[in-house]
């Protein structure tokens, strides 16, 4: 395996990416939509979790994104979150983009891209806004696949008649 310098954490973000993906899964067996989201420190350890809640709490700030925030804010003990990476299965929204950038993360790595409602490139850029306080790097399309296969196959079985 060559070592590429402008994607030295490649591995790590699938890794990460992977335990995104069984928290999404986790959401859809709850009937949620399939998002996972996890909080990353500079060590790479992983801080705070994340799954999707809206249906199962009627909470419409219930979004994978928010509640790893959360988390890893608890766990650090402060709301910055500096040095830390927000991984999560599918592209953020509006709310959750602007949630990243207010908790000053670096870098936010996303699975799926979102051409109806994604924040962080597709349909606005939140992250890389040159009118925002802070700007996030966005790393997308990691395990991209399997986070695109999970939303199809959920919004498939909502699809099937009775």
């Amino acid at each position: 395996m060559t070592h590429d310098p402008a994607r030295p954490r490649r591995l790590e973000e699938e890794a990460w990416m992977a335990r995104a993906l069984e928290l999404a899964a986790d959401a859809a067996t709850g009937g949620d939509v399939p998002v996972g989201a996890v909080v990353v420190d500079a060590d790479g350890a992983i801080i705070g979790e994340g799954r999707n809640t809206r249906e199962r709490d009627g909470d419409p700030t219930g979004h994978a994104e928010i509640i790893a925030l959360r988390s890893a804010a608890e766990a650090k003990g402060e709301w910055r979150l500096d040095g830390c990476t927000l991984v999560v299965t599918l592209e953020p929204c509006p709310m959750c983009a602007g949630a990243a950038v207010l908790a000053r993360v670096p870098r936010v790595v996303l699975g799926a891209w979102d051409p109806k409602m994604g924040a962080c490139g597709s349909v606005w850029d939140i992250p890389r806004d040159r009118r925002s306080v802070h700007r996030v790097e966005v790393i997308g399309g990691v395990r991209e696949s399997e986070c695109s296969r999970a939303l199809r196959e959920f919004f498939a079985r909502q699809r099937v008649p009775d």
